[in-house]
């Protein structure tokens, strides 16, 4: 079977459009950094190594030091999906992340962003 085009896009090429996407509404890129620090356990230093080595979306999620426990308090739609009901474990993380930076440019603040 085919995988989903997602698996072979490059981390690095997205970043930088989830970072415009949460400016263009007054938010920050230490905010996005902040979601993918707590979505996936890297830090600063690993997620700047992933970037510079443009790795795809399926190596940066099965690299991840630690996929956040919390995840499951993720719901909602995103690109037409609900976002707990997506099967495929890698798309299932990607569009986490998409619904993470979509609550940041909505507004929303870091607390409930974080499911804390």
């Amino acid at each position: 079977m085919k995988k989903h085009r997602i698996y072979t896009m490059l981390f690095a090429g997205v970043y930088p459009h989830y970072i415009n996407k949460a400016e263009k509404k007054g938010r920050t890129k230490s905010e996005v950094d902040t979601i993918i620090f707590w979505l996936t356990g890297y830090d600063a230093q690993t997620l700047q190594e992933q970037i510079e080595k443009r790795v795809d979306f399926e190596t940066f999620f099965a690299q991840a030091p630690q996929i956040n426990p919390n995840v499951t308090q993720i719901t909602g739609v995103i690109c037409g999906y609900r976002v707990e009901a997506i099967e495929d474990d890698l798309i299932q993380k990607v569009r986490y992340l998409d619904k993470l930076i979509d609550e940041l440019a909505k507004g929303k603040p870091m607390e409930k962003i974080l499911r804390k």
